[in-house]
């Protein structure tokens, strides 16, 4: 039914450093989130590339959101940062510790370039969309979820790794990529509850006032993994038939 190329891409692990400056670049041009974990910590942290110097060997990332990872840096801890770019999966461990700085102005964090980056090109999974008449509402809670309860949205479309959301207004502030929430509910027909979910894409489209988040499915029970695979399978033959009738 799909093309080899669909399959997801074996990871391959980038050495030299024009191919890793050169990816660097692309998160940087793309300003591409990246997600910053400490292996001592459970919270997660956002930042961004904002200098690649390959003459100087000068890697320079954007003060962390939140703030307070700020600290962690200074104490020299080995941190890992994840990045993603047009569905490449680009990683890179940073042993080394950094100091502080500043680029146009800005404060950030100055390293060495990382010798290692380990890049994934993965073809998702067969993402359904849903009809704009058949959007699924949801509810996503945790305890890591920021202000006064729980933001209720839509659901768009769904993978057998994935989903992506639609809530009414500016929610960013009240979300924070890579975090789990914990709390994750799908009415019928999916019928999900309590399910994790992981954070990876977070965007605020200001003229038509949405903001819409990308989710991983975390740890999911076979239960609720034959839940989604039933409603992707569902959707993909309703799709097949609609294409079928428009010959």
């Amino acid at each position: 039914m799909f093309n080899e190329s669909d399959a997801p891409q074996p990871p391959k692990v980038l050495t030299t450093p024009l191919e890793i400056a050169a990816n660097l670049r692309q998160l940087m041009d793309s300003h591409d989130p990246l997600i910053i974990s400490f292996p001592e910590r459970s919270q997660r942290f956002q930042s961004y590339v904002v200098q690649v110097d390959r003459d100087t060997d000068v890697l320079a990332l954007d003060e962390m959101i939140p703030r307070d990872g700020e600290r962690f840096i200074e104490n020299g801890e080995p941190f890992r940062v994840e990045g993603f770019h047009d569905g490449v999966r680009m990683a890179w461990e940073c042993d080394t510790a950094l100091t502080l700085g500043e680029v146009n102005g800005h404060r950030c964090y100055l390293g060495p370039l990382p010798t290692e980056m380990t890049y994934h090109q993965r073809r998702n999974a067969f993402r359904a969309a849903l009809k704009l008449s058949q959007l699924v509402d949801v509810v996503l809670d945790g305890t890591h979820l920021k202000g006064n309860g729980a933001l209720r949205g839509k659901l768009l479309d769904v993978s057998a790794t994935g989903c992506k959301l639609r809530f009414d207004g500016n929610v960013e502030d009240r979300l924070q990529l890579g975090q789990v929430y914990e709390r994750f509910k799908a009415a019928a027909p999916l019928g999900l509850s309590d399910v994790m979910v992981e954070l990876r894409h977070l965007h605020f489209e200001e003229r038509i006032n949405t903001t819409f988040a990308g989710l991983r499915f975390h740890n999911l029970n076979g239960l609720s993994q034959r839940k989604v695979d039933s409603f992707v399978y569902q959707l993909q033959r309703e799709a097949r038939r609609f294409d079928k009738d428009d010959y």
